[in-house]
């Protein structure tokens, strides 16, 4: 059962849920391991997606996932749209989205049938009601 959640803004948690990506940039470091909710926060701006759409052309291994990616409409926001598994903390990783200086890696990455839920800062415990 997953009890806990990480808030990202879009479209980040679209390339982690599509495997993509599998390395979360967190300024912190954290020790909790296991099952974790993937929440897509509410706040998504142009910016936000232009931005993911130029460090994804700026890495030429990365390129191809542009054609992929959902126009900025199309990604739930304000809910659950995956899980993955934390496996690791680290200060180093191989993947090119690896920005540090923490990398919280996540392993077995699915989307998920949206679930509205509202985020919150760090790792947060999963309201009542959101079962996966």
């Amino acid at each position: 059962m997953i009890s806990k959640a990480i808030s990202i803004r879009q479209p980040w948690p679209w390339l982690i849920t599509m495997g993509y990506k599998p390395v979360e940039n967190r300024t912190w470091e954290t020790l909790w391991r296991g099952p974790v909710a993937i929440h897509a926060s509410q706040g998504m701006t142009r910016g936000d997606y232009d931005d993911c759409v130029a460090f994804l052309l700026s890495h030429p291994s990365l390129r191809h996932i542009v054609d992929a990616l959902p126009k900025p409409e199309d990604l739930p926001r304000g809910g659950i749209v995956g899980k993955a598994h934390l496996v690791a903390c680290t200060r180093a990783h191989e993947s090119p989205f690896f920005t540090g200086p923490f990398g919280h890696v996540l392993q077995s990455a699915e989307p998920v049938p949206f679930q509205p839920c509202k985020g919150a800062l760090g790792y947060f415990k999963l309201p009542q009601g959101v079962v996966l």
